[in-house]
């Protein structure tokens, strides 16, 4: 008897969901999707994270249904999954098919397919001169559906299929082992940050929208709630915000500063990394991003002056380095501690309404501007009926500080609020690059006396590279 027990509870645990149950009887949203830089990954804090999963844990949450990913291969097995009914529906940066029993929400975003090659390579114009070339993309993508759409009319064209994520595809692009590769243009604006050596060669096929696809037979009340809750998420501002957060960032730089940067990110930065990690025992704060703020303020250069009076790696004003007790703000070692002890004490002084990330962003931006001139911005915001906690709201606000209609009214005065904007947006992308590139520092777990005592040694190590 026992052993019949068991037999059903790991049958019953193995099956799908029911997709045909009412919504109100749906005790568990499960939702198909891919690992992808739009769609789903898992951060180096084994958090997941993606504009895709995002959006779906907000509408999980708004139904107040737990919700399970199964992540798989490519939107072919998603296809086959779904028609399958081993979820309730797909969010995948999928595009509507044409198959009349799977159903798809509202679109939320619009994609179009790039073809990437290397900057050496010769210019494309048309479709035609890829006869004879040898195309990369992930094995089931869509991009490899319109290749094969088109093989007929290309002769020789051949299509590489042996890739499960476009970044390995980009990179290989990028170290001209592959000779071109067609990606979506999200995952392009994201991969050329990586790799400023690619290029955009040619857009293939017209924009389409992207939607969730819903399995067949499943509740018509899931649609019709999702639709809504897509609809509404577009026109009060959620997913323009959300959109921000994983893609407003992506192209401020042009190729010659993300060339510029890589290369002293593997010429400059070693010398200093001991420096970064000290901070990040000090601070907490993730050292990479410590460096990507050092580089936005002096590019790491440890003479570096501004013609305002700023000076040292973290170009540290007069005032701000006698308040931290600094001797010298030519010194790397003691610039370094006193500019990433400012930035943890600017990020300490927010509300706790300012949430994470964007309470980084925030302190990011008050180390250059001020955190009078962040406040002063805030209660701008809040006569605007802007919300003076979110970036993405912050960002349109902030360059009003140089308009007198607005800075007449505050105690802070006239401020450059625009320049912090700019500041904060390119330091984001040059975290963002060194966390694809340098790995994160993880001192032991250890208690606050041992981890003091580690910081101490830690500076006193760091000195000595000079």
């Amino acid at each position: 008897m026992r052993f019949v027990l068991l037999f059903l509870v790991v049958f019953f645990a193995g099956c799908g969901p029911d997709v045909r149950l009412p919504l109100k009887e749906t005790r568990e949203l499960v939702v198909l999707t891919r690992n992808g830089l739009t769609t789903y990954n898992k951060t180096e804090q084994k958090k997941i994270a993606g504009f895709d999963h995002d959006i779906v844990q907000m509408f999980a949450q708004e139904l107040g249904i737990k919700c399970r990913f199964v992540v798989v291969a490519n939107d072919a097995e998603i296809l086959r999954r779904l028609k399958n009914g081993d979820a309730h529906f797909a969010a995948a940066w999928l595009l509507p098919g044409n198959e009349p029993e799977i159903l798809n929400s509202t679109p939320y975003f619009k994609s179009q397919n790039v073809l990437v090659t290397h900057e050496a390579s010769l210019p494309l114009n048309d479709i035609g001169q890829l006869a004879g070339r040898t195309v990369q993309v992930v094995e089931g993508s869509r991009q490899e559906a319109a290749l094969r759409a088109v093989q007929d009319q290309v002769p020789g064209l051949k299509i590489a299929t042996d890739h499960n994520n476009e970044i390995d595809i980009l990179k290989g692009v990028a170290n001209q082992r592959f000779e071109a590769a067609l990606v979506n243009n999200a995952e392009f604006s994201i991969g050329i940050n990586f790799f400023p050596e690619l290029q955009d060669a040619m857009r293939v096929g017209p924009e389409k929208p992207i939607a969730w696809l819903f399995a067949p037979g499943v509740d018509p009340e899931l649609v019709a709630k999702a639709d809504a809750f897509l609809e509404r998420i577009q026109s009060n501002g959620d997913l323009a915000a959300l959109r921000d957060r994983y893609f407003g960032h992506i192209n401020r730089l042009d190729q010659e500063d993300r060339g510029k940067f890589i290369e002293r990110m593997h010429t400059v930065l070693p010398k200093y990394r001991p420096l970064f990690h000290a901070a990040q025992v000090s601070t907490g704060i993730d050292w990479r991003l410590l460096a990507a703020l050092s580089y936005q303020e002096s590019h790491w250069d440890p003479l570096a002056t501004s013609p305002t009076g700023v000076r040292g790696m973290m170009m540290l004003t007069e005032d701000t380095a006698d308040q931290l007790k600094v001797k010298n703000r030519l010194d790397p070692v003691e610039s370094i501690r006193a500019g990433s002890e400012y930035l943890d004490s600017l990020r300490n002084a927010l509300p706790p309404s300012v949430k994470e990330p964007d309470r980084l962003w925030f302190a990011l931006a008050a180390y250059n501007l001020g955190m009078g001139h962040l406040n002063g911005a805030r209660f701008i915001a809040k006569t605007l009926n802007a919300d003076p906690d979110s970036w993405y709201e912050m960002k349109k606000v902030l360059p009003l500080l140089s308009k007198p209609q607005y800075y007449s009214r505050l105690k802070s005065g006239k401020g450059r609020g625009g320049e912090a904007v700019i500041l904060t947006e390119n330091i984001r992308i040059f975290y963002d690059i060194l966390k694809r590139y340098q790995p994160a520092y993880r001192p032991l777990d250890m208690k606050q006396g041992e981890l003091a005592r580690i910081s101490k040694a830690s500076w006193k190590a760091a000195g000595s590279i000079q």
